[in-house]
């Protein structure tokens, strides 16, 4: 009786597993959520919607602290008796870049302080630093927010349509899905937009802005055409290579950190959908972003992983993301995608990007409903066969 009982046990549960799995398969991702995004702020406590200057101000000091540390140390005689040194510093440099890009995207989204003039003196100083045009980026990141998930209106890493797909020369495209330059993107994207697109991000003549814009954008464009003569007239007298080991690699790793993670944000999930026309809801847009864990970067990067919740609500704060993401998921429900544990560094983020590359290629120019498809002949049978069992 006993080992009939355990057997009969062993049954239901693996019974029960099965209707879980089933009841997994069955989960439609691109249909409308039963709740609505007032649900989802209700759940979020009030504390994580205040902003405090101070406490925003003391992650810029702290990051600005470890970025002159770091270029004090490589400049100092340690990287000349120890060259093995450089690779160290130019990936923790460009980290620190990065995490100074995410401060300055805090401040164009009006989460790092209720003061415009305060977001947009640290952001233009914050940005410019790093070669981004402040004003310029803000807003088309903006209209990203603002669209995202649907398919002609999104500003950034959206897909590209089947048709335009196929107009596309074979070098372009195995450039645009093949490591490493889909990670070398951001400077493109900036000056010319993304396929199918116009503009420039430096242009206040650009589709981009509105002629009420055009002033900031020229304030912008103005730091950053500061900031490269600063460049060229410390290379002038220091020598291009100094200049080249201590901020242009440090810079190209930065590059290589933003594509990375706002790619990854969109792409990697078998079960994102993509919309047009009626389908689309700001909602339903921001429920296809997807969280990430990057270990011991989470803290580096102010926690822009957190990604879900920061798109339905860029307001908050990137310090109280972590909770306000804790206190949506019993709303979110099967909408939020958990994020893969990661070890004391993302590399198994890697993986995803390559398969997503090998995947993820154009979606289809009818339907408001759609999902990525895949080119099979453009990498070979080898990365088609990653496409059947996506």
């Amino acid at each position: 009786m006993a080992v009939s009982a355990a057997r009969g046990g062993g049954w239901q549960e693996a019974d029960c597993k099965a209707s879980e799995d089933s009841v997994h398969r069955l989960f439609d991702a691109a249909k409308p959520p039963p709740f609505r995004i007032g649900d989802v702020r209700a759940a979020i406590p009030s504390h994580c919607w205040r902003k405090s200057p101070l406490r925003s101000l003391s992650y810029v000091a702290r990051d600005l602290l470890i970025v002159t540390a770091l270029f004090f140390s490589a400049a100092s005689r340690i990287t000349t008796a120890l060259p093995w040194a450089w690779p160290l510093y130019w990936a923790a440099q460009g980290t620190m870049f990065w995490a100074l890009f995410v401060l300055g995207h805090d401040c164009g989204h009006g989460s790092f302080s209720d003061s415009a003039m305060l977001n947009s003196l640290v952001g233009h100083l914050l940005h410019s630093f790093i070669l981004v045009p402040y004003h310029g980026w803000r807003i088309s990141h903006r209209t990203h927010h603002q669209n995202h998930g649907h398919i002609e209106r999104d500003e950034s890493w959206h897909p590209i349509t089947e048709k335009l797909y196929r107009q596309l020369e074979t070098r372009t495209k195995k450039l645009r899905f093949t490591l490493p330059f889909p990670l070398l993107a951001f400077p493109v994207y900036l000056w010319y937009r993304s396929p199918g697109k116009s503009g420039s991000h430096f242009l206040p003549s650009s589709d981009l802005f509105s002629p009420k814009e055009r002033s900031d954008v020229i304030v912008s464009t103005t730091c950053w055409c500061i900031m490269i003569s600063l460049l060229v007239a410390m290379a002038c007298v220091f020598g291009p290579v100094p200049v080249l080991k201590l901020y242009g690699v440090p810079y190209v790793v930065f590059v290589m950190w933003l594509d990375l993670v706002t790619y990854l944000h969109h792409h990697g999930q078998h079960d994102l959908p993509w919309y047009r026309g009626e389908e689309w809801s700001y909602l339903r847009g921001g429920l296809t972003t997807v969280d990430r864990d990057y270990g011991w970067i989470n803290n580096i990067h102010h926690d822009i992983g957190t990604h879900v919740v920061h798109h339905l609500f860029p307001q908050i704060p990137h310090y109280h993301l972590v909770e306000a993401t804790k206190a949506a998921r019993p709303v979110l429900g099967r909408y939020y995608r958990e994020p893969e544990k990661s070890g004391p560094l993302p590399l198994h983020l890697f993986g995803v990007l390559l398969r997503s590359l090998r995947v993820d290629h154009f979606v289809s120019d009818v339907g408001d409903v759609v999902y990525y498809q895949t080119d099979h002949t453009l990498h070979g049978t080898g990365w088609a066969e990653d496409a059947k069992h996506k």
